[in-house]
């Protein structure tokens, strides 16, 4: 004979259940005719996770009635396991016990479950499980990061997204600039997905021009193995491949004028195949790009190459200063054109304080290298890179000051690194790629996975060491030893240039989104490429805020 308390439990199913499942609904139509042919009611979040509350309740009261048969039967209690429901907030400790029979016998035990009635049981959870998975999830809404709009099976979902960094500066030292307000990034688009394997961006700078930043599309049949292409950055350097709104210093340090299409925000058109070997513990990039820039054509025949790998070896390790180590390199090849105007990398700092070293006419290959590392551990972030540039001057001599006819000249060579340390005060993890997840915001919701109330957001501190050096080697051109000289002899300067940067700042994350930025620089020119000018200090002074959804 069956149980009072699992003939309760029945009838709880019976008016309980239908409720929920009214609005977790199957996407596909009805085969019955005598049905609307409207689209289904989608079930709203709230109204999901009331119905796997309800899945867990159940699953709470059969393992109470198991225990009662095990205590009559004098066995311990088994009970095969659905899929577990990871979003319940119920559990047996706290689900009441079903009350006494009416008229019944209060001291009489209760009757022992029966396996038929646990398995009758269990096929209603795996009944109202499948009716949960089942759910349409909603086509438009916030998951938690930003808004989202989807379509009802769940294939095309399109994202806007947008971020805004303003920011003054001050600056002290004699030649220095004048102080200036200005909008640094202003840059609105759109993200997304396209099925299971495509995903795809737009994303245009509106703070001057109108300009496209980013348009590319992202196959990804398998993580070992995805193709990219379109415009954007070119996967060279540790500090590029962080997210603009990730950077955590005011400006990227000043050797980030090595790098590939620096004067174009570091983008351009191309494709490259890249993916994730043993278990992440391997990354790889190889692409072909235009290596101009923007939306600009390449001025050769020979396109830019770049190539990278990451490492990150003990990615599943126990110890947390391992398991946070990376390390890797990358190397890049194009090819200049000096009848295009082509020139060496800028000199100009990133902050603007001064031109360190001048540009030159080149022509020939381009080559460069880069090393870099990371170590992270928990609120401690610590980063350093490498980066060395050659850029030739082939057959030059006509369009190089003093030079003459198809004179070359040695390269331009630009060496430079940096050293970064962060720690976030307020016990908050630093990661890799992203903001910190804040635990306690001033403003506006939580960060995605916390729930903590509000408070005075995150705060961290943070230090770089960077330097900078270009070189320009000269030459003379004598009709004694180079017949295709003149008379008179040519003289071409040597040009040797060293600078650098001490950056100390702190960050006030107001919450997820919205970052306040304080950093204090100073700038050592150590041999000015201007003559007359004597080495000194710069001292700079940034205030920013960004803002993102």
């Amino acid at each position: 004979m069956r149980s009072p308390k699992l003939w309760c439990v029945l009838v709880a199913l019976f008016f309980i259940a239908p409720a929920p499942l009214a609005f977790a609904q199957s996407t596909k139509p009805s085969d019955d005719s005598t049905q609307s042919n409207s689209t289904p009611k989608v079930a709203t979040e709230d109204e999901v996770q009331q119905l796997r509350r309800e899945v867990a309740e159940l699953k709470a009261q059969i393992q109470r009635l198991l225990e009662t048969s095990a205590q009559m039967q004098g066995g311990p209690a088994h009970l095969v396991q659905t899929t577990a429901v990871a979003d319940s907030n119920v559990s047996a400790a706290t689900t009441p016990a079903p009350s006494p029979v009416a008229g019944s016998d209060a001291a009489a035990p209760p009757a022992a479950a029966t396996p038929a009635d646990i398995d009758a049981l269990q096929k209603e959870i795996d009944v109202l499980q499948k009716k949960a998975s089942d759910a349409p999830s909603p086509t438009a809404g916030w998951n938690g990061e930003h808004f989202f709009l989807k379509s009802p099976d769940g294939q095309f979902t399109i994202m806007p997204v947008g971020y805004l960094n303003a920011q003054y500066t001050f600056y002290k030292g004699d030649g220095a600039p004048s102080d200036t307000f200005a909008i640094r990034r202003a840059r609105f688009g759109v993200q997304g997905t396209y099925g299971s394997q495509l995903d795809y961006a737009f994303l245009f700078e509106t703070a001057s021009a109108l300009t496209i930043r980013d348009a590319y599309v992202d196959f990804k049949p398998w993580k070992s193995f995805k193709i990219m292409a379109g415009q954007y950055k070119v996967p060279f350097s540790m500090e590029v491949g962080t997210g603009d709104t990730n950077v955590e210093f005011a400006e990227r340090s000043i050797n980030s004028v090595l790098y590939p299409d620096a004067g174009g925000a570091f983008r351009a058109p191309g494709v490259d195949i890249h993916g994730d070997l043993a278990g992440e513990r391997m990354q790889y990039w190889v692409g072909i790009f235009n290596g101009q820039g923007l939306l600009n054509a390449a001025t050769t025949n020979e396109v830019e190459v770049t190539g990278r790998v990451r490492f990150a070896p003990f990615k599943q390790s126990d110890n947390s200063w391992l398991k946070g180590l990376s390390f890797g390199g990358s190397a890049e090849h194009s090819r200049s054109r000096a009848l295009s105007n082509e020139l060496s990398f800028s000199g100009v700092l990133t902050d603007g304080t001064y031109t360190f070293f001048p540009q030159f006419r080149i022509n020939g290959a381009v080559e460069r290298y880069n090393g870099f590392f990371a170590l992270l551990n928990g609120p401690l972030g610590i980063r350093g890179e490498y980066t060395q540039l050659l850029q030739k001057r082939d057959n030059i001599g006509s369009f190089t000051q003093s030079g003459v006819g198809f004179n070359t000249l040695p390269g331009v060579v630009g060496k430079g690194a940096y050293l970064s340390a962060t720690y976030l005060l307020t016990g908050e993890h630093e990661p890799e790629n992203a903001i910190p997840r804040v635990k306690h915001p001033v403003i506006g919701p939580n960060s995605p996975g916390e729930s903590g109330p509000p408070g005075w957001g995150a705060w961290s501190v943070r230090a770089r060491y960077a330097w900078l050096q270009g070189r320009a080697a000269g030459g003379t051109c004598d009709a004694t030893t180079v017949p295709a000289c003149p008379i008179t002899p040519g003289v071409v300067p040597t040009f040797s240039d060293h600078t650098a940067q001490w950056t100390l700042g702190f960050n006030w994350y107001l919450n997820y989104w919205v970052l306040v930025k304080s950093d204090f620089n100073i700038n050592q020119l150590h041999d000015p490429s201007v003559q007359g000018i004597l080495p000194r200090n710069y001292f700079v002074f940034i205030e920013g805020i960004q803002f993102r959804f």
